[in-house]
């Protein structure tokens, strides 16, 4: 019998979503489950599917899994690449 790992979360992934929380967004961490996003978030009428990424690693290590690319490409609401917090700031302001 075989059981699935947690999926491992980006080194960043708990600054992002403190980050998306601070700026007064619902965020729903759903990083464990396999071949979607990392997190929901919600803020004014305004719901986001997120994937993050650590921006400090090289581009190859930053790479969407076929899952995530799957994910993003069926998804029929927004969705953004966050790679740090200026990121989040960017996409809050952009609303």
């Amino acid at each position: 019998m075989s059981f699935r790992r947690a999926a491992k979360k980006d080194s960043n992934h708990n600054e992002i979503t403190d980050a998306f929380k601070s700026l007064g967004y619902s965020v729903l961490d759903i990083s464990q489950l396999k071949n979607c996003c990392d997190a929901i978030v919600a803020k004014s009428n305004r719901t986001i599917a997120i994937e993050i990424k650590d921006g400090s690693k090289v581009p190859s290590a930053r790479k969407l899994s076929e899952g995530e690319a799957t994910f993003r490409d069926y998804w029929r609401g927004e969705w953004a690449l966050i790679e740090s917090v200026n990121d989040v700031i960017k996409l809050d302001k952009a609303a």
